[in-house]
Parts: C-alpha cells; sequence; structure tokens
C-alpha cells in the first residue's frame, strides 16, 4: 500500500480537475479534433486514446522530473537544518502553498496568479518549440508536445512543486510529482473524449468550491500539525531528518 503522503497528493491532483480543465481541457481536446475525418469522439474509434496517453505521459514525466530536480534541490537545504529549522520552513510553505492553491480552485481569489505570471518568461522559450510538433498525428508528436506543455504556467503545479523541496531527495520528489500527474490523469483523459460535457460540470460553481475547500482542508490540516510535520497525513513524502 502506498504511503499516505503520496495518496494525499493523488488526491489534490484528482480534485484539481476543474483547474486542469481551465488551462489544458482545449489542448487535449484539441488532440482529439485535429485528425483527419474528426469532429468529436466516436466509441468505436479507438485511434484517438494512443495520441491521449502518450500527451499526457508525456505531461507527468515533465511533472516528475521537475520533481527529481526541486526534491535534490530541498536536500541540499536539509544540510543546514542544523543551523536554521530548513526542514520546518519547507513544511509551511508547502502546506501554505495547498492554501493558497485551495482558495484559488474555488474560485475566490486569484492569489497564486502570481506563480503563473512569473511562469510566463519560460513558457514564452518553450512555445515555439511546440509548433513543430503540431498537428500531432502520432505518438512520436504527442509525446514530446506532451512534455513541452508540461512546462505550461499553472498555479496548480508550482504548488504541489512546493511540496516537492520538502522530500528531501530527487527519488521522493520525483515520486511525488508522480503521483500529482497521475491524480490529473482521468480528468484530463475525459477531457479530451468528452470536452464539452465535462467543462460544463467542472466550470461549476458549485464543483469548484467544494474542489478547492477539500484542497485548503489538507493544507490547513498540514499548517496544524506542523509540530509533527503532518503526522500520518504526508507520510513518506516528508523527510525527517
Amino acid at each position: 500500500m502506498p504511503d499516505t503522503g503520496f495518496v494525499a497528493v493523488f488526491l489534490i491532483g484528482l480534485l484539481g480537475g476543474t483547474h486542469c480543465m481551465a488551462m489544458c481541457g482545449g489542448i487535449v481536446g484539441a488532440l482529439t479534433t485535429q485528425l483527419p475525418g474528426r469532429q468529436g469522439f466516436n466509441r468505436q474509434d479507438h485511434s484517438v486514446w494512443p495520441l491521449q496517453l502518450a500527451y499526457n505521459f508525456g505531461r507527468i514525466s515533465s511533472y516528475a522530473a521537475a520533481g527529481a530536480a526541486l526534491g535534490a534541490l530541498g536536500s541540499l537545504g536539509l544540510l543546514l537544518n542544523d543551523f536554521l529549522p530548513m526542514q520546518l520552513i519547507l513544511y509551511v510553505a508547502a502546506n501554505l502553498m495547498l492554501v493558497a492553491l485551495g482558495l484559488y480552485l474555488t474560485g475566490l481569489t486569484q492569489v497564486l496568479a502570481f506563480s503563473e505570471r512569473a511562469g510566463q518568461r519560460l513558457w514564452m522559450r518553450i512555445q515555439p518549440l511546440t509548433r513543430r510538433l503540431l498537428p500531432a498525428r502520432s505518438i512520436a508528436q504527442a509525446f514530446p508536445l506532451g512534455m513541452l506543455w508540461g512546462f505550461l504556467p499553472c498555479g496548480m503545479v508550482y504548488s504541489v512543486l512546493t511540496a516537492a523541496m520538502m522530500a528531501g531527495s530527487a527519488a521522493r520528489g520525483a515520486g511525488l510529482m508522480l503521483a500529482f500527474g497521475l491524480g490529473t490523469l482521468p480528468n484530463l483523459l475525459l477531457a479530451g473524449l468528452l470536452l464539452g460535457r465535462l467543462r460544463a460540470v467542472t466550470r461549476a460553481k458549485s464543483v469548484r468550491l467544494v474542489s478547492g475547500l477539500l484542497v485548503l482542508g489538507f493544507g490547513v490540516f498540514g499548517l496544524i500539525n506542523a509540530s509533527t510535520l503532518g503526522g500520518r497525513l504526508w507520510q513518506g513524502v516528508v523527510c525527517h531528518v
């Protein structure tokens, strides 16, 4: 059975589906409609599945790579734990970002918009590369396209990447982001296949509010239990030094 911390991050990715639909729903939907002779999803036509899976696994692999990099960076920070409470600082920062993410998902505030604006600088350099892979009509095009789109500025991804820093190693950071990416997978697969119906559901204020409040609950619980570094909730994710 996976550690509870990775299950929690998977659920955060799943609950963040309302945001995923807004950010990436149009992209994955385009992968479906761009195929020759296609105007929508036909249950009898399975040609779209390999493209959707390749795109999404490319996206998730970028998340995992970023998680590994920040996990390694966090491990360097923990070397200073004898001089500064780096472990607690990283833990509190990660849970504050989850609180911000929960509020962001509810639509009540744009508190994470600043992080997306900061990510635009990197995205402006990467976006031209995506044009070389469009239209993506094969797995060989869809997978690297997904890897590039994994760098699309996203406050939700940045929030969980902050948590990857408290993992304390490249392996745990990558595993954390892999769990998060798999949590986003169901929503984005459905976005590519049932775009119109699913987008209408995820835009409902009640759905966004409930999802946001649940994610907010993860962050609040983590802050309340900061003295034990989240206890069992973040088991397997937090590096204890």
